[in-house]
């Protein structure tokens, strides 16, 4: 039986590849570099700033100081974190659901917690959510099983009876690691739905809603 369904924040709750895709091209910008779009950088999104800076800088990141560019983005994002950003189609209704069935919701995110906090304040259909754990709540992170039983503790739910919902490799295998049903989020920033679907999750779903048809 399942007690709680736990999601990954970016590219699973929600959409926040226009305000990342900004701060990214604001330092491309600082650095006379020509921007990217949004199908390009999305997919990298889950993946952190490392990731969007590669697709940004591509064979010339290695002449950077990669450090500092992170930081520039880092602080760029943080000054207009939530400009842009909203929670993907269904998840304020799954959510809804989820609560209307006393199935307890948590939140797992690589994404460090100066940054999360802050988000989440400002979506009013996430501010609510109490257990959430970060990227830099513990010394490692996903794929790292850790994180996840944390939350699934803070829950007071044995982490067999949780759900795991992301949208990297990464979410899955932490789902694995720590024995918990995962999900593949197809609705968001996957790398594509081959790639997405050899993860192995146990569930590979299309729309948020149809969680609940899992439970």
């Amino acid at each position: 039986m399942t007690k709680a369904v736990i999601f990954d924040l970016d590219g699973t709750l929600l959409n926040t590849s226009e305000d990342l895709g900004s701060a990214l091209n604001q330092v491309l910008r600082k650095h006379n570099r020509p921007i990217v779009s949004k199908k390009d950088y999305s997919p990298a999104i889950s993946n952190g700033v490392k990731a969007l800076l590669e697709v940004g800088f591509g064979e010339e990141l290695n002449r950077y100081d990669v450090e500092s560019l992170r930081q520039q983005v880092l602080d760029s994002y943080e000054k207009n974190i939530a400009v842009h950003s909203f929670c993907f189609d269904g998840i304020a209704e799954l959510l809804q659901k989820l609560e209307s069935l006393d199935i307890a919701v948590g939140i797992m995110t690589n994404k460090p917690e100066f940054l999360t906090k802050p988000l989440l304040k400002q979506i009013p259909d996430l501010c609510h959510i109490e257990a959430v754990v970060c990227g830099d709540t513990l010394k490692v992170a996903k794929p790292h099983p850790e994180p996840l039983l944390l939350v699934a503790k803070q829950l007071g739910v044995d982490p067999q009876q949780c759900i795991y919902v992301g949208d990297a490799q990464r979410d899955i295998e932490a789902a694995h690691a720590a024995q918990m049903r995962s999900v593949s989020a197809l609705w968001g920033f996957i790398p594509s739905l081959e790639e997405a679907i050899s993860w192995g999750a146990e569930l590979n779903l299309s729309h948020p809603v149809e969680i609940i048809s899992h439970i």
